[in-house]
């Protein structure tokens, strides 16, 4: 389930290296698509859609915790520290919506909904789980020396 990014040197009229990517897909590992930095100057572009995905608060947790495997909403909510009943009925929804996720509605003596990834949300965890590694990389945690030195140098 992993996709491989490399970096791929191409020669421009100018002889300016032009640097381009490629990446084959768990669904798609013998395909290989492009990807040129040109491509994501749109206002609609691709990676404009997926960070206003991933910029509505809580749906990356949601995403993470359901990577843990499915749950009922009682579940989700545990593995979701602060997050309201409100809140996540709503972001549960937003994100069945869209096909990131799946409901499974069991029947019983009390019927509950389990949510899962749907294959949608299993794809979108390989750059989840890169930007997440990423940011512990690279940007300090809120309240830590470093992101303190941060705030006091942007004043």
């Amino acid at each position: 389930m992993r996709e491989v990014l490399k970096p791929v040197e191409t020669a421009m009229p100018r002889a300016v290296p032009k640097r381009t990517h490629t990446m084959t897909t768990p669904q798609h590992p013998q395909s290989v698509r492009r990807f040129e930095p040109s491509q994501s100057t749109e206002g609609t572009s691709a990676i404009t859609r997926a960070f206003a995905l991933l910029s509505r608060r809580w749906n990356g947790l949601i995403l993470m915790a359901l990577a843990k495997g499915p749950a009922d909403f009682a579940q989700i909510r545990e593995r979701v520290p602060g997050i309201s009943d409100r809140m996540l009925t709503q972001r549960l929804q937003e994100l069945t919506a869209i096909d990131l996720i799946a409901q499974d509605v069991r029947p019983g003596l009390s019927s509950r909904t389990h949510y899962a990834l749907s294959p949608h949300g299993k794809a979108f965890l390989v750059p989840l789980a890169v930007l997440f590694l990423w940011a512990e990389d690279h940007l300090p945690a809120s309240g830590s020396p470093a992101s303190n030195q941060q705030a006091t140098r942007g004043r």
